[in-house]
């Protein structure tokens, strides 16, 4: 289990350097300290409801926690580096091109 989640620390660091790199725009609410978090990556934005609409759409599944936290898992079981630097550039798109500012990514659902 203790490989499971350093590989999970890794892919968590892989994300959010991704993240500031190439998204304007998001907050890391995340503790930047392994010691301080689990096997999950949070960011905030004012519009986080719609931007992760916007990326379920496209096959990015996390969740969004009012009321402006999108937040992502890495379980290494079934998550690599090659998903999280895909999960990177879809949301580094839909940020660029406000793909996220949209009707049927703002209209709001019981679960997210």
């Amino acid at each position: 289990m203790a490989e499971v989640h350093a590989q999970s620390l890794r892919l968590q660091d892989q994300f959010i350097k991704g993240v500031e790199t190439r998204v304007r725009g998001l907050t890391l609410a995340t503790p930047r300290s392994h010691l301080m978090r689990g096997s999950q990556v949070s960011f905030r934005h004012p519009e986080g409801y719609a931007i992760m609409q916007a990326l379920i759409a496209e096959g990015v599944i996390g969740d969004f926690r009012a009321p402006d936290i999108l937040r992502f898992g890495f379980t290494p079981l079934y998550v690599d580096e090659d998903d999280v630097a895909r999960a990177v550039s879809i949301l580094a798109r839909i940020m660029e091109y406000s793909n996220w500012d949209k009707p049927e990514f703002k209209a709001r659902a019981l679960v997210t």
